[in-house]
């Protein structure tokens, strides 16, 4: 009897306790374990995969500090496969929160390559295998404006260099040069860039998404308007699992290292929840057989 008190009385300071270890000792000591890569990534990574040397990838990076986490490994894994099929990679923000995380993310992954490059043509070179376009308000003006002329939207990049001296920008004009557009976001980016960009000048579109948001943009995968989707941290294991894997790339894997810490949690709450219900049903019976 006392045995099953204890499991309908478990102190919740204990539970916050294990909750505390289980989470914090994967990332103290990180691990890096392979995972099994669904469809919608593997959608993702095929689709830019596929595209051809005349044409680029634009990536919309549209996360901030609370989303990162979960959507800055994408943009690791993303530009990584970009940067090593040789694919250019134009790069801008519909906000002006996550300038700093884009211009993070791109300058960190470029200078991974080049630490390892040993001439020119190997290198990572700002402006002939990538530009930051930066901000451009209010969002719907580059959104539209680019399925014209995206030189003319962006007149200058980030740093304020004229983007139509820029090597890059002489074979991208506008959408009908882009191979594939992959927003980043926790928000709504990813329906604007598919109601106004794709349906009216038909650019493919991919997405990097919250988990909390997968409900909201599944819709858009099953109908094909989506050409590939990562959700949360899962997702971005996934295609850090398919660089590896397809490209040989052996790098820090972020989202693979977090994800034991999310596995072990829900199984520490999965397991007190089962505890506690097996609890309250046998103590309800003893219960009810005491009763005349």
């Amino acid at each position: 009897m006392k045995f099953i008190d204890l499991l309908t009385r478990i102190d919740r300071r204990i539970i916050y306790l294990i909750l505390f270890v289980v989470v914090t000792l994967p990332i103290i000591f990180p691990s890096a374990r392979a995972v099994r890569v669904m469809p919608p990534v593997e959608k993702l990574y095929n689709a830019i995969d596929n595209i051809t040397e005349e044409k680029a990838l634009l990536i919309d990076f549209d996360y901030d500090p609370q989303t990162l986490p979960e959507i800055e490994p994408m943009a690791f894994a993303i530009l990584r496969h970009a940067f090593a099929k040789r694919i250019k990679v134009l790069a801008l923000s519909l906000y002006v929160q996550p300038l700093g995380l884009a211009q993070n993310a791109l300058i960190n992954v470029s200078e991974e390559f080049n630490s390892r490059a040993t001439t020119r043509e190997d290198s990572i070179i700002y402006g002939r295998d990538y530009v930051f376009l930066g901000w451009q308000p209010p969002p719907l003006i580059p959104i539209l404006g680019m399925g014209e002329s995206i030189i003319n939207v962006y007149k200058t990049d980030y740093y304020g260099n004229r983007t139509d001296t820029l090597p890059i920008m002489e074979d991208v004009k506008n959408y009908g040069d882009v191979g594939l557009l992959v927003s980043l976001s926790s928000g709504d980016p990813p329906r604007w860039w598919i109601e106004y960009a794709q349906n009216r000048f038909g650019v493919k579109v991919g997405a990097g998404i919250t988990a909390v948001s997968a409900s909201e943009f599944y819709p858009y995968l099953q109908t094909g308007q989506f050409s590939g989707l990562m959700v949360g941290m899962k997702g971005a294991a996934e295609y850090e699992e398919m660089v590896q894997t397809e490209l040989g790339m052996v790098v820090r894997r972020k989202a693979s290292e977090s994800l034991p810490s999310l596995t072990y949690a829900h199984i520490v709450i999965i397991l007190f929840i089962v505890i506690g219900n097996t609890g309250f049903f046998i103590s309800r019976r003893k219960q009810q057989r005491r009763q005349p």
